[in-house]
């Protein structure tokens, strides 16, 4: 990977669109993956993404867009996959292509369902990736406030701190601020874990609990994330950076925040599926629920937040009793 490595985007979201205005910022040109040619055809008639953050416009001599992911691999030296978790396996199934050397940055804020992996993993394990090809894009940063430009911070996490510095580099522009760091582990399962969090605030939101409690419940996510993170990955950290508490503060309390919308929903009585229908976008935070409460089975960390999500999510119990029981659990 070099400072002209040209870059690919695997997605067309809202994510992806907002990886793609911040990456062309700084680069003459990229590729970019979209699964329906509905979309790009779509896309190349209006300058813009039709069903995502469709007030930003964008050059698209500058884009070379395909829905062949063997193509986009091949043409491609740096892959920023920005795609729901759940549907990351769907998008690889067709690929033909080794990506052992190609540098991945997962911008995936999710695991990956039933291998219960989170992505950097995923993609060492099952196409021989190595680790300091592999890198993580987290940080307090939702797609809507890029698209307005207004000033965010990512942090871009590597086992190779040159790679990082490189890639952060290609991130860096007026409206967003970058960092580095080699808790490549600790900042992914903390970009996970953050969702389920937010689905509890937005549980607790739709009870009618106010602020005061609210704040109790954030307070005590960041240390269950802590204890987590330092099982599954110990080293020294600072839970406190925005990678870790920041990223759970926004998306806990921000009204771009789907998965709070979703625990909303949820704590108004609508049924999971029901939410999901209603949303028409994917809440990460349903998925890590299962996912982490499954690994922990295996770390046995005490976690009573995560619990009560799994309990409401997964078993169907009460939001308004369950939410009761975790109120006595909490300091």
């Amino acid at each position: 990977m070099n400072e002209k490595s040209k870059i690919a985007i695997i997605g067309g979201g809202s994510w992806a669109t907002a990886i793609a205005k911040i990456v062309l910022t700084n680069a003459d040109e990229i590729n970019w993956y979209m699964r329906r040619q509905e979309q790009i055809d779509e896309f190349l008639r209006f300058s813009k993404n039709p069903s995502y953050l469709t007030g930003v416009k964008f050059d698209t001599d500058r884009i070379h867009f395909t829905n062949d992911i063997n193509k986009l691999v091949r043409t491609s030296e740096i892959l920023i996959f920005a795609t729901p978790s759940p549907f990351l396996k769907q998008h690889l199934k067709k690929l033909r292509r080794k990506l052992d050397n190609k540098f991945i940055l997962t911008a995936i804020k999710g695991i990956v369902p039933d291998e219960n992996m989170i992505v950097s993993d995923y993609f060492e394990q099952f196409y021989n990736v190595p680790k300091d090809n592999i890198a993580v894009l987290a940080g307090p940063c939702h797609a809507e406030e890029v698209a307005l430009e207004r000033l965010s911070y990512l942090t871009i996490g590597c086992t190779s701190r040159e790679k990082a510095r490189m890639v952060a580099q290609r991130f860096n522009t007026s409206f967003i601020r970058t960092s580095i760091s080699d808790d490549i582990l600790g900042i992914e399962y903390s970009s996970v874990m953050k969702n389920i969090y937010s689905v509890a605030a937005g549980i607790c939101h739709g009870l009618k609990y106010g602020d005061n409690f609210q704040a109790v419940l954030i307070s005590n996510a960041i240390q269950e994330m802590n204890r987590f993170s330092n099982a599954t990955n110990p080293m020294h950290r600072d839970i406190n950076e925005s990678a870790y508490l920041g990223d759970l503060l926004v998306t806990a309390y921000s009204k771009f925040s789907r998965n709070r919308l979703f625990g909303s929903m949820i704590g108004k009585g609508y049924s999971v599926k029901t939410a999901q229908i209603e949303m028409e976008m994917i809440a990460e935070g349903y998925y890590a629920t299962k996912c982490i409460h499954e690994l922990n089975e295996k770390y046995q960390v005490s976690m009573p937040i995560v619990d009560s999500m799994f309990e409401i999510l997964y078993n169907r119990c009460s939001p308004l009793m369950e939410i009761r029981k975790l109120t006595e659990k909490l300091k």
